[in-house]
């Protein structure tokens, strides 16, 4: 069979259902002003499903920013790579500033989340290492994983007999190799909102030696005193080796950097591919992100806004009986019993019938039967918004409850 022809027999897990869930359940098109409340189909939504945590990505001190800057710079400069010509003294501003943020030496930026962690995997480990990591990593440290030759070892979610097993076997076999160790973790895990536990895997460090990478997209701006993240939130982000966060949650932006000490991150700036054969990050988005930091920094009632609606929100599920898992973060994932059928049904009667907007997510991410609505709390929610949404959700689930969504078919919508 060749491969044309074995794309159109098998069209992937979430590829089978493209002609009956694109533009609706899947690759949906969401319009109006990034916040609270969109337009989707033609009606007002109330929004759980955008990583906007502290409102800044329509804030008018931001706009009025990118504004400038893409007035000031256009959206090309600088040209290059930026260890040929596309690097400036605003880039380098940037990195010191996010450095000094999540109190590290040093700190690189990359352009993209997704590409910035996968190559930081690909640049640190030769053959000869061994990484350990958290099954329930997200899919761009799984494909850095893929991209490693040497051996890896998948451990039990946040279970630290699981890790520390397959550290045993990994520091062996590291030394047999001549190489080292890595573990992986996330600060906080996207879609159920578990913190990874931090503070237990540094203590391993007594014990064994491994560098410790941490993925904290959902941590940075939401967690800590000062919202460097889940490390300073569990008191051991120094003993993080390689930090990595994205400005495309707490900031409202696009790009990521890698933190740490000036060895690690010299070597990164050095041989990283991504970075070395890749145009520079445009000097709109360096601009943008610095103010973003900025207010991240010196206005910390966004980040207290924000904490005010995922208290009122998680509390308000909670006490609705809701099922809401281990989260202790901002992401607030709620799971039903259902399968993918009824799933399509009770998410179009939330934003038909209800005017609520959030994500659905079902197997193999989850277990089979299993149906998680995940929602995504901001500091531009209102109370109204969560009270509404308790109210919605306590219907579907009487709903689903009651067969109403039992049918056989997914639910298809047109224009």
């Amino acid at each position: 069979m060749n491969i044309e022809d074995r794309i159109k027999t098998n069209k992937g897990p979430l590829g089978q259902y493209a002609e009956t869930s694109e533009g609706y359940y899947i690759f949906p098109k969401l319009e109006g002003e990034l916040g609270n409340r969109m337009q989707f189909h033609g009606k007002e939504v109330i929004m759980w499903s955008i990583n906007n945590y502290l409102g800044l990505a329509n804030h008018p001190e931001v706009r009025a920013t990118d504004a400038q800057a893409s007035s000031d710079w256009g959206l090309a400069y600088p040209m290059g790579s930026r260890m040929m010509s596309g690097n400036t003294d605003l880039h380098d501003q940037l990195e010191e500033q996010l450095a000094e943020f999540v109190m590290k030496e040093e700190a690189v930026i990359v352009n993209f989340g997704y590409q910035g962690i996968m190559s930081a995997i690909d640049c640190l480990l030769t053959r000869r290492d061994v990484v350990v990591y958290d099954k329930n990593c997200h899919a761009c440290i799984v494909d850095g994983m893929r991209m490693h030759s040497g051996k890896r070892f998948a451990y039990l979610h946040n279970d630290i007999a699981s890790l520390e097993k397959h550290l045993i076997s990994a520091q062996a076999l590291a030394k047999e190799q001549g190489g080292g160790v890595m573990v992986i973790s996330e600060g906080v895990f996207g879609m159920q909102g578990d913190q990874g536990k931090l503070k237990e895997i540094a203590l391993l460090k007594e014990e064994y030696d491994f560098m410790l990478m941490v993925d904290d997209a959902h941590g940075f701006g939401t967690l800590g005193a000062t919202g460097a993240g889940a490390g300073e939130e569990q008191g051991v982000q120094d003993d993080i080796d390689v930090y990595f966060a994205t400005f495309a949650k707490s900031m409202g932006s696009i790009g990521a950097f890698l933190a740490g000490t000036n060895d690690i991150m010299t070597f990164l700036k050095y041989n990283m591919r991504s970075q070395i054969f890749a145009k520079s990050m445009p000097m709109t988005q360096v601009v943008g992100n610095m103010k973003r930091l900025e207010i991240l920094r010196t206005q910390p009632q966004h980040k207290a806004k924000l904490w005010e609606n995922v208290n009122a929100l998680q509390s308000g599920l909670k006490e609705a009986g809701f099922n809401l898992g281990n989260s202790n973060s901002c992401v607030t994932p709620v799971f039903l019993e259902g399968s993918v059928a009824e799933a399509t049904h009770l998410v179009t009667d939330l934003r038909q019938n209800h005017s609520i907007f959030c994500s659905i997510v079902l197997y193999p991410v989850i277990p089979k039967g299993m149906i998680l609505l995940r929602l995504i709390p901001t500091a531009s929610h209102t109370m109204e918004d969560i009270n509404l949404t308790v109210i919605a959700f306590n219907s579907i689930r009487t709903k689903l409850t009651a067969g109403e969504y039992r049918k056989t078919e997914i639910a298809k919508h047109s224009e």
